[in-house]
């Protein structure tokens, strides 16, 4: 699969308007056709396009990604593994609030069924679903930033200020709910929609039956089953996670993976562009292997091994 993707994120690059030796060279200092022609011959620019991919994952398979153009030089490498970690905090602490969030709203939903709750939280997560991720960014940068100065507009960290937990949770949190919208709302959806089917099983009625209070009922019988369809929902919204992140990150100036994709792309940086893509690539196959384990882990029906 990350072959493919890589494939397929090299064939568009090379699709795309202009040529990739104008991402080498200084518009300032002209060059001579015959140096332009060794400088392609020495990145191998001269070569078929099969040729050049194998080229590149031949060294990609050996942990080379090759090196940065417009940043000195740099391992593409170390520049990327050098933005995991602010992009994982990011995503993790948007999942947190989605989690929380989506399945305590569903169960309220599920709970009052057709109440005036329930169609309030019906109608904003639908408008949570609907609403692409940088309008979200926009419109809560503008609210939260601009015209009530609660949060800061941007950055990870207020510049020249020593380092405190505090500053960095205080930059986190509009971003990571912003990020969290869409996933609470989908996950708001799917546990309501779960939580309703488990309550008319048999198992449900025998419990009121025996006297057993609504709470228990909710919370020890039928929230775990329900709970099943989330832990896949939550494996497949990675992707959908990684592309609000890339908006987010762009609009909030977070030092992430996102940013530094989007800065890669603007300024023609192939081989971040290819590293970044990549090792993003082998993060959603990771992420997607490891909800498979949990989802065997948590339901009893399924055996491993």
């Amino acid at each position: 699969m990350l072959v493919a993707l890589s494939m397929l994120i090299f064939l568009l690059l090379r699709l795309t308007p202009g040529d990739p030796i104008d991402a080498y060279i200084d518009p300032n200092l002209p060059m001579s056709p015959s140096d332009l022609a060794d400088l392609r011959r020495s990145l191998g620019l001269d070569q078929p396009l099969p040729v050049q991919y194998l080229g590149w994952l031949q060294q990609a398979l050996t942990g080379n990604l090759g090196y940065s153009i417009k940043r000195l030089d740099q391992p593409v490498l170390g520049l990327v593994l050098s933005r995991i970690g602010p992009t994982v905090l990011l995503m993790g602490t948007a999942l947190a609030f989605a989690i929380v969030t989506g399945i305590a709203c569903g169960v309220i939903g599920a709970v009052r069924r057709n109440s005036l709750a329930d169609l309030s939280l019906s109608v904003v997560a639908l408008a949570g679903i609907s609403s692409p991720a940088f309008l979200s960014a926009l419109i809560g940068l503008y609210i939260f930033s601009v015209r009530l100065h609660w949060m800061p507009s941007g950055g990870m960290l207020t510049p020249g200020e020593e380092f405190s937990v505090g500053d960095l949770l205080h930059h986190l949190i509009l971003p990571a709910a912003l990020l969290s919208v869409a996933q609470a709302a989908l996950i708001m959806r799917y546990m309501r929609a779960s939580l309703l089917e488990v309550l008319n099983q048999d198992y449900v009625r025998t419990a009121r039956a025996k006297g057993v209070r609504e709470f228990w009922v909710i919370s020890k019988h039928a929230l775990r089953n329900a709970l099943l369809p989330i832990v896949t929902l939550i494996g497949s919204t990675i992707g959908l996670a990684i592309g609000g992140a890339i908006f987010i990150e762009s609009v909030f100036n977070w030092p992430g993976m996102g940013l530094l994709l989007v800065d890669a792309v603007q300024t023609r940086d192939y081989p971040v562009v290819m590293g970044a893509t990549l090792v993003i690539g082998a993060c959603v196959i990771v992420v997607n292997l490891l909800t498979d384990i949990t989802y065997a882990v948590v339901d009893p029906r399924i055996k491993v091994g």
